[in-house]
């Protein structure tokens, strides 16, 4: 898509949340573009690659992609019926495999289909171009050929982190790659940004190639959106913020357990991306039956409860229900079975009944879920563990309540373990050093490529795990312990919440720094520091989006940590029926509707849930767009996976970055 097209920018007059504007993109601007003259009326086929399935899936509905005239979507590399009369919509990314699986279907004699409006995912290679215009039989079948964004790059973490990442071909790659997406979507935006990056610190004694990445990458990402400002009608000032950071800011957050509906779902359920398979009662009394989940933003029931903390969503789940159960239309149900019904209310019935019946089935659905990992905490003893975990990172834990927990709990999984150890071999290093760390994996029942773990945790903050070592001896006994270590602060104004709900991710604090113009510059250098003037509007800017409605903070007195009440930005608004309309959903967009200028993050190495979780927090607070890009969204098995891989020289294959 070329950057012209849209005035979506959070500089322009008429705000669009980044979801929405990326929806526009998709929908209007490339498969509304294709419904021109004679086309208006015709049915037209969608192809996608995995990639790009996945960037559709969570901005658009099918019924979204049905309204644009698409009859059926397929993928690229599956099997596909000829359907020589009707129009496809290629939405792929820009490789050689791609390309040539395009030109297969639309050459020769006999193509697959009629016309071919191609949208690449992101810049085209000039070779690739000059493939597509080489074959005579396919130019004059295609009806448009453009670029427009994507996401996704799983395997970042290895290749430019891993063991000799550096050496790679893959490094560079994968670098340039990450660099041209991130900026395609600055363009698809019209966005101009202040590419500010985590810089390594001048004072350190120590570092490696690592260090330098998120530099490298701010810089490329710098020297393509730079060349913007000769687009024409595209902004010649900042217009929004972007900060790269590395894992390394805060290697925590990824193992930690972090106690949302959201996120309990996705570390303690068999999930498949958003999809989990759960057992109900069967309607006829039988043997429980298995229907297929998909926990996403079109849920409003999932949309309002995502980031409650699990006792609280439980709670929550279980007033709806009762108050459903209340509700006129439930009323009117039962009292079919009374005596005589009048006409009216045998027509409210008939109104009543489907609605119902689906808010009905939506609630059990997630009431079973949220009693699945209920049930799962209360097996696995991990309240306890949460209790320890959080103590550890605010300072009042130590190795003695380390060694009891691990001494008590001879038979927890090693991955629980192994989380444990991490978490304290954060907050205490020097624990780790010499033999040190062996003997507590030994006693944890670890192994040898479980210590491997922890020491590729050094990679990630740049250091060498070659260093040199100390061969003292390490004691399990309690005596002489030292002062404890704390890896956070409580933070101050916060309302109560639940227990285990005191962890907040580094990054809460780095936007709330960046919003206000707080960063430490030695520590997040800028690559285009603005002048006085782009300063000056920000400031305004800012002050205008904090003169929106808000709900006023409320004050509270000194409290403890183990309250069970939940932050009011956890809430959400409530219908009458204790559901979560679209309604709903667009009058708290309303709430938002004066906003500042986005901000974007962008995390190489992977996200968490509970930093999604602050972004969407500070999106309210500080009514400004908090937009959270990475490699790659990962729960905590998936991040020790690649942890356990950067020891290993063969890195995945890249597939892009998400945001």
């Amino acid at each position: 898509m070329s950057v012209s097209d849209s005035d979506s920018s959070s500089h322009g007059t008429d705000y669009k949340f980044f979801l929405q504007t990326s929806r526009d993109r998709l929908l209007l601007e490339m498969m509304g573009s294709t419904r021109t003259g004679d086309s208006r009326s015709t049915w037209k086929v969608l192809i996608m690659d995995k990639v790009t399935v996945k960037v559709l899936s969570h901005c658009c509905k099918m019924s979204d992609i049905t309204d644009q005239g698409i009859s059926l979507v397929e993928e690229l590399f599956k099997r596909r019926e000829p359907l020589p009369s009707m129009d496809v919509i290629y939405f792929i990314q820009p490789s050689k495999e791609n390309v040539v699986m395009f030109l297969s279907d639309m050459s020769g004699r006999e193509p697959l289909y009629k016309t071919a409006y191609v949208f690449f995912s992101s810049s085209v290679p000039k070779e690739l171009v000059n493939h597509i215009k080489c074959d005579s039989s396919v130019l004059p079948r295609i009806g448009a050929l453009r670029e427009a964004f994507t996401t996704d790059h799983d395997g970042a973490l290895q290749e430019l982190y891993g063991e000799n990442a550096e050496n790679s071909r893959k490094f560079d790659a994968c670098l340039n790659v990450m660099a041209s997406r991130i900026a395609t979507v600055f363009a698809s935006l019209k966005e101009f940004p202040r590419v500010r990056y985590r810089a390594k610190t001048p004072d350190a004694s120590e570092g490696t190639f690592r260090d330098t990445i998120p530099t490298k990458l701010a810089t490329a990402v710098w020297n393509l959106v730079s060349k913007y400002k000769s687009i024409p009608n595209f902004p010649q000032t900042e217009t929004c913020e972007l900060l790269i950071l590395d894992r390394s800011v805060d290697q925590i957050a990824p193992v930690i357990h972090e106690w949302t509906y959201d996120a309990m779902c996705h570390d303690l359920l068999d999930m498949e991306g958003n999809k989990y398979v759960v057992e109900v009662p069967s309607k006829m009394g039988g043997e429980p039956e298995k229907k297929e989940v998909l926990l996403e933003d079109n849920d409003p029931v999932w949309l309002e409860l995502r980031h409650a903390h699990i006792a609280d969503a439980s709670e929550r789940l279980h007033d709806k229900m009762t108050t459903l159960s209340k509700n006129k239309a439930a009323q009117v149900h039962s009292a079919r079975d009374g005596g005589e019904i009048s006409t009216r209310d045998m027509q409210k019935i008939v109104q009543a009944l489907p609605k119902y019946k689906e808010q009905i089935e939506k609630l059990t659905l997630h009431v079973e879920i949220a009693g699945e990992i209920n049930e799962i905490i209360r097996d696995m003893g991990l309240r306890e563990l949460g209790q320890l975990e959080q103590d550890l990172v605010f300072g009042d834990a130590g190795a003695k309540e380390v060694i009891n927990f691990i001494r008590m709990n001879q038979d927890a999984s090693p991955d629980i373990m192994l989380r444990l150890l991490l978490i304290y071999a954060c907050v205490y290093p020097e624990k780790f050093e010499g033999d040190k760390g062996t003997k507590l994996m030994q006693l944890a029942k670890l192994s040898e490529k479980d210590l491997e773990v922890v020491k590729n945790m050094q990679l990630l903050a740049g250091s060498s795990i070659n260093k040199k070592t100390t061969s003292s001896s390490f004691s399990l006994k309690f005596d002489n312990q030292k002062i404890k270590h704390a890896a956070r602060k409580d933070r101050t104004g916060e309302e109560e919440t639940w227990q285990l709900f005191r962890f907040y991710p580094v990054l809460e604090e780095l936007i709330e720094k960046l919003s206000k113009g707080e960063l430490a510059k030695n520590e997040y250098s800028c690559m285009n520091e603005p002048s006085s003037a782009v300063q000056e509007t920000t400031t305004k800017a800012s002050a205008r989006s904090s003169n929106a409605p808000v709900v006023p903070e409320k004050k509270t007195t000194p409290h403890s940590m183990r309250s069970r009440r939940t932050a009011n930005w956890g809430k959400s608004h409530r219908s009458d029926d204790g559901h979560s309309g679209d309604a709903v959903l667009k009058n708290a967009a309303l709430d938002l509707r004066k906003m500042g200028q986005r901000i974007f993050i962008f995390i190489i190495g992977g996200a968490t849930r509970s930093e999604l979780r602050a972004c969407h927090k500070l999106t309210t607070k500080l009514r400004r767009e908090v937009v959270l890009g990475c490699t790659s969204l990962d729960d905590p098995s998936q991040y020790l996976k690649k942890l356990k891989m950067l020891s290993e020289i063969q890195a995945p294959q890249q597939d892009g970055f998400r945001f």
